[in-house]
């Protein structure tokens, strides 16, 4: 008996020694799991659960601005084919629009006679642009008296009449603007040859000339949806011909209408006038015009003129009893012609 009994307490003590054995490593393993956990909520770094979530968030180049940006960079530099206008947009510098300090559109000698060929610039833009035009005998086949315009702006055909007056000529590139975007540093010859480009030049009905006034793509569209390419490709064949710059609103304008005809030709730079007596199914006759009334300067019944006594030639104070006479624009050597009403001196007044 007392042997079995020591026995038994050596296997007792055995087995409480294995099991504070087993009890110290399951301690030691337990300790490298907290450890973990704490660690991981100090340290962010991402798990493969978080990484999948993060997929799912949109990076920024996945995001909806860069795809509308993505949208208006189709046709941009790196992409617009050769010969296009997109191409040559491209080539133009961008920056902000110069102050409007020291503008006069006088500036431009508008109608003056730049090509030499005896006929002032709005009668040739009106012998290229009109139809079945109706010529002035004696002008050596210059001055448009009547014809058809179909208008690219409006999309509509109208009936011109000189004495009426309902066209204008455009400059597709406003003085005012190219003013703003460069041609403030033209000298005197540049400013005029600007002014009466036949590139820059289109004949339009007068409502909607005025109504866009100096306005650039971005501001002001032709109506007629279908002209709008070539329009845009106008201008930029314009700015580009004579190094003028885009401000950014008007580019991304211009990339707008472009994206819808990427192919669209860069326009010609060099255009060229009609000559004289050329057009389209031209005729010749004689003028007949309403009499033009006199009118009276103030103080002007002390000036050797008075009662009932006739002056023989018709006199014009100013522009506006032209117009109200229906007689604009006036031509030296025709009844009412003054150098009061000519100011650039270019034999045409009140133009």
């Amino acid at each position: 008996m007392p042997l079995l009994s020591s026995s038994r307490r050596a296997l007792a003590a055995f087995a409480t020694v294995l099991s504070l054995g087993l009890l110290s490593g399951c301690a030691e393993d337990a300790d490298p799991t907290v450890d973990t956990v704490s660690s991981g909520a100090a340290d962010p770094t991402p798990t493969r659960g978080a990484s999948e979530a993060s997929e799912d968030i949109p990076s920024p180049s996945d995001s909806d601005d860069t795809d509308e940006a993505g949208e208006e960079d189709e046709g941009r530099a790196g992409s617009a084919a050769t010969g296009t206008a997109s191409a040559m947009l491209d080539e133009l510098t961008v920056k902000g629009r110069a102050p409007k300090t020291g503008y006069d559109g006088d500036l431009f000698k508008w109608r003056s006679d730049t090509d030499h060929n005896g006929c002032d610039t709005r009668n040739d833009v009106l012998r290229r642009d009109l139809t079945t035009i109706t010529l002035k005998a004696g002008t050596h086949g210059c001055i448009v008296l009547a014809g058809t315009l179909d208008d690219p702006y409006a999309g509509e055909t109208y009936d011109f009449d000189r004495s009426a007056n309902a066209v204008d000529i455009d400059h597709v590139v406003a003085r005012s603007n190219a003013w703003q975007t460069g041609a403030f540093k033209f000298d005197e010859e540049t400013l005029k040859e600007f002014g009466n480009d036949p590139l820059n030049l289109l004949a339009v009905s007068s409502s909607l000339n005025r109504q866009k006034g100096d306005g650039d793509a971005a501001t002001w569209l032709p109506p007629n949806k279908s002209f709008r390419c070539e329009y845009v490709a106008r201008q930029i064949a314009v700015k580009h011909k004579y190094e003028l710059w885009v401000v950014p609103a008007e580019k991304a304008a211009m990339e707008r209408v472009l994206a819808k005809c990427e192919d669209q030709p860069a326009f010609a730079e060099d255009v060229d006038w009609p000559g004289p007596g050329d057009g389209d199914n031209v005729t010749t006759k004689e003028e007949t015009r309403p009499a033009k009334q006199k009118s009276s300067s103030p103080g002007s019944s002390s000036s050797g003129s008075s009662g009932g006594s006739s002056n023989s030639s018709s006199y014009f104070e100013n522009c506006t009893a032209v117009r109200e006479a229906g007689a604009a624009p006036v031509h030296r050597g025709d009844p009412g012609y003054g150098s009061h009403l000519d100011r650039d001196g270019d034999g045409v007044g009140c133009e």
